[in-house]
């Protein structure tokens, strides 16, 4: 007499339950995209009203050069560059750079000039500061500014996390995770986590990559020494977690004999 194998019900539920939690943490595939609020292929036009030139702060190091029709006179300020005798400076590609670092009170000490007030300025602002004191030693100085320690530390969830020397002073997020490869597929994107320290003081900021409303956010260009942390989300826990591999292998063991028994009768 043929019959059919009874399966407990509560065995059948707990199964279930367990396929649902295996493959619940999966990412779906609608919270991958970024700037989804941009419908199908429409163009889209606005202004940019949150472009600002970074501002310099304490312990930056500014690289500065100063050019004149006397070279030499003028190269007493190229403190850039690393001296091989007297006044005659290594200009070779790999020569390492020292550069002027601004103090605690915001200053750097300058030739001729003494002490100037960086902190709190552009590097332009710098720049035609330190070339309007320049006139009453030379004629038509020219002077070049720019931040060589700026950097920012990308990690978490990404390609390849790092600390990244920048070299555009306006580099926005978006730019700096390409630097570091991109998020990788299980990050959390809703929620990357930008830390800055302004002003004495550390902020968090939680942005969000997924809406193109983080174009015109305040904090879309990056400051030297941000950090950007980015969450892995719960399927990337669950693909390098040996335990939870091992049990998955042996739930889908166990639900293709119950199949099999199921599927027969005796």
């Amino acid at each position: 007499m043929r019959h059919s194998m009874n399966i407990p019900q509560a065995a059948i539920l707990n199964i279930s339950l367990l396929v649902v939690l295996l493959f619940g943490s999966c990412t779906p595939y609608k919270k991958i995209p970024y700037f989804q609020d941009i419908q199908g292929t429409q163009t889209l036009s606005e202004k940019i009203n949150n472009s600002t030139q970074l501002i310099v702060q304490p312990a930056d190091v500014l690289g500065i050069n100063v050019g004149s029709r006397n070279p030499e006179s003028s190269a007493v300020f190229n403190y850039n560059l690393s001296r091989v005798s007297g006044n005659n400076y290594n200009t070779s590609p790999d020569n390492p750079v020292i550069g002027y670092l601004v103090d605690e009170k915001g200053l750097i000490h300058l030739p001729l000039i003494g002490d100037l007030k960086a902190a709190g300025l552009t590097t332009s602002q710098i720049r035609d500061k330190i070339s309007l004191d320049l006139q009453a030693f030379y004629k038509d100085p020219v002077v070049n500014i720019r931040i060589l320690n700026f950097k920012v530390s990308i990690y978490g969830d990404v390609a390849r996390p790092n600390v990244y020397t920048l070299q555009n002073e306006q580099t926005s997020i978006i730019e700096a995770l390409t630097l570091a490869g991109d998020l990788n597929i299980t990050a959390i994107r809703n929620n990357i986590l930008l830390v800055r320290y302004e002003n004495g003081e550390r902020k968090y900021i939680h942005l969000d990559i997924t809406s193109k409303k983080l174009m015109e956010s305040p904090y879309f260009y990056l400051k030297n020494n941000d950090q950007i942390y980015v969450q892995p989300g719960k399927s990337k826990f669950a693909s390098v977690n040996d335990a939870g591999f091992r049990a998955a292998t042996l739930i889908l063991s166990g639900l293709s004999i119950i199949a099999i028994m199921v599927s027969r009768t005796y």
